[in-house]
C-alpha cells in the first residue's frame, strides 16, 4: 500500500497560484522557500505516479502474453516480467518516498491567512471595537487573587502545594462562582441551537495533529508517552476528531464543557499571580461544521455570541483582529474579545474565536455532501464562551470598597446570591 498524502491544504491552490501560499508565508512570518520546495516534490511524486501506472500497465499486458506463450518465447517473456515486477517495485518505493517528502513537507504550511487579516506580529492586532468604559473607583482597588483570597474562593498557596506552580484551588464562592458562568455558557450556547457535550480530555495523536496544535505550539501540549495519548488546551480537538472520516448531512453546532490543560511553556515569569495564566482551567468552547462558503458568516455570528455573554457578565471589553504573525496553525483568521482588568490597567484576553476553513476537516477527513450528492471538504470554526478566567474580570470589575464583589445581574440566578462577601 502507498503512503497516503495528507491534505493539509488544498494542493490544487498550491499548483495553480503559489504566490498565494508564498503570501500567507510572508505574513506569518514564515519560510516561503517551503513552497517551492513543495512544488518541487510534488512534481517528483506525480511524474513517479505516472511511472508506477505505467510499469504496471505494462506488467498487466505482459502477464497476458506469457499466458499464451510457450518454449523459448514464455523463458524470455518471464524474464522480462521478472525485470519488469524489480522496475514497479522501485517506482513504487520512488512514489512512496515522494510522498513522505511532500508530507513532511505539507506539515510545515499553515493554514492560509485571511486577505483582510491585519499583518505583523502580536502588537499588531486592529481594535475592530471598544465596548465600555473602564470604570473610575472612588477607592484602591484590589486585585483579583486578593479579592478571591479574602471572599475564600481562591487558593493559590495549596494549590501549589498539591500541584506545583500555576495550579490553584477554586473553592466555595469561587467554584460556584465557575460553575455559574460555565452554566450561564451552556444555557445560552443551547438556546441557539448548540448541542452541550462534555468532551474526552486525553485525545488520540491523529486528532490532536489532525487540528493543527502538534507543529509550533506543541511545546504547550502535555503528553503522556506511556499512553501515547494528549491532554487537551480545549475541546475545539476532541470535537473536531468527533466526525473524522465522516460524511455529515448538514451543518452541525457543539458547544464542549471540558478541563483544558495547558503546560504554559515560554511563559517564565509571566501572569504568575492569580489565575489569569494557569496550566488548568475550564471551558465552554463553541464549534461548527459548516459548508466552505458559509465560514466567514458563521465566524461573525460566533463573535457576536461572545459578545453577547461578555454583555452578561457587564465589563468593558474590546475586540481585536489578531494579527497574522499570532495566529494559531490551523486558523484563517481570528477575533480576540479582551476584557479591561482595572489593577493592571489593560485589556486581557477572553475569549478567542477562529475561522480555520478547511484546515482541519481536510486532515481529519470530515465532508459533507453538496447539492449535486458530491462529497466536499467541511469547514470548522471555534470560539469560547466561558473560562475560568472570567473570574478575574468578573471580581476586579465588580469589586466594592468593602472588599465584596456585587454578582452581575445575568449571572444572579445561575449563583443564587446577588453580592459575594469576604469573610
Amino acid at each position: 500500500m502507498g503512503t497516503t498524502l495528507l491534505q493539509v491544504i488544498d494542493l490544487k491552490v498550491l499548483r495553480e497560484n503559489p504566490e498565494i501560499v508564498r503570501a500567507s508565508q510572508r505574513a506569518r512570518g514564515e519560510d516561503e522557500g517551503v513552497v517551492d520546495s513543495l512544488l518541487s516534490a510534488d512534481e517528483r511524486r506525480r511524474s513517479a505516479i505516472s511511472r508506477a501506472d505505467t510499469l504496471r500497465a505494462e506488467q498487466k499486458v505482459l502477464g497476458k502474453e506469457v499466458g499464451k506463450a510457450k518454449g523459448d518465447e514464455r523463458a524470455a517473456l518471464l524474464v522480462k516480467a521478472k525485470d519488469l515486477a524489480a522496475e514497479v517495485k522501485a517506482a513504487e518505493a520512488e512514489q512512496n518516498a515522494t510522498a513522505e517528502e511532500v508530507n513532511a513537507l505539507l506539515a510545515k504550511i499553515p493554514n492560509l491567512v485571511h486577505p483582510d487579516a491585519p499583518v505583523g506580529g502580536e502588537d499588531d492586532y486592529r481594535v475592530i471595537k471598544t465596548v465600555g468604559e473602564p470604570r473610575r473607583f472612588d477607592f484602591e482597588p484590589q486585585d483579583h487573587l486578593d479579592l478571591g483570597t479574602k471572599l475564600g474562593a481562591i487558593d493559590m498557596e495549596r494549590g501549589a502545594k498539591v500541584g506545583g506552580s500555576r495550579f490553584y484551588f477554586l473553592k466555595g464562592v469561587g467554584a460556584q462562582l465557575e460553575l455559574a458562568l460555565l452554566n450561564m455558557a451552556a444555557a445560552q450556547a443551547t438556546a441557539n441551537g448548540f448541542e452541550l457535550m462534555i468532551t474526552p480530555t486525553l485525545v488520540r495523536p491523529e486528532i490532536m495533529a489532525g487540528t493543527g496544535f502538534l507543529g509550533a505550539h506543541s511545546s504547550e501540549i502535555y503528553h503522556l508517552p506511556a499512553d501515547d495519548l494528549y491532554l487537551v488546551g480545549t475541546s475545539e480537538v476532541p470535537l473536531a476528531g468527533y466526525h473524522a472520516d465522516e460524511i455529515l448531512d448538514g451543518e452541525r453546532r457543539y458547544a464542549g464543557w471540558s478541563s483544558c490543560y495547558r503546560r504554559e511553556a515560554g511563559s517564565y515569569g509571566k501572569d504568575t499571580r492569580g489565575i489569569i495564566r494557569v496550566h488548568q482551567f475550564n471551558k465552554v468552547e463553541m464549534f461548527s461544521y459548516v459548508k466552505p462558503e458559509d465560514a466567514e458568516a458563521e465566524h461573525a455570528r460566533l463573535l457576536g455570541w461572545e459578545e453577547e455573554m461578555l454583555a452578561k457578565i457587564e465589563v468593558p471589553y474590546r475586540v481585536i483582529d489578531t494579527a497574522t504573525g499570532d495566529l494559531g496553525t490551523s486558523a484563517h483568521r481570528k477575533f480576540d474579545c479582551e476584557a479591561w482588568v482595572p489593577t493592571q490597567q489593560k485589556y486581557r484576553e477572553l475569549t478567542s474565536t477562529s475561522n480555520c476553513t478547511t484546515f482541519q476537516a481536510r486532515r481529519l477527513n470530515v465532508r459533507y455532501r453538496d447539492d449535486n450528492g458530491k462529497t466536499q471538504i467541511a469547514a470548522t470554526l471555534n470560539g469560547t464562551l466561558a473560562t475560568t478566567r472570567w473570574i478575574v474580570a468578573i471580581l476586579e470589575n465588580h469589586q466594592n470598597a468593602d472588599g465584596s464583589v456585587t454578582v452581575p445581574q445575568a449571572l444572579r440566578p445561575f449563583m443564587g446570591t446577588d453580592v459575594l462577601t469576604p469573610r
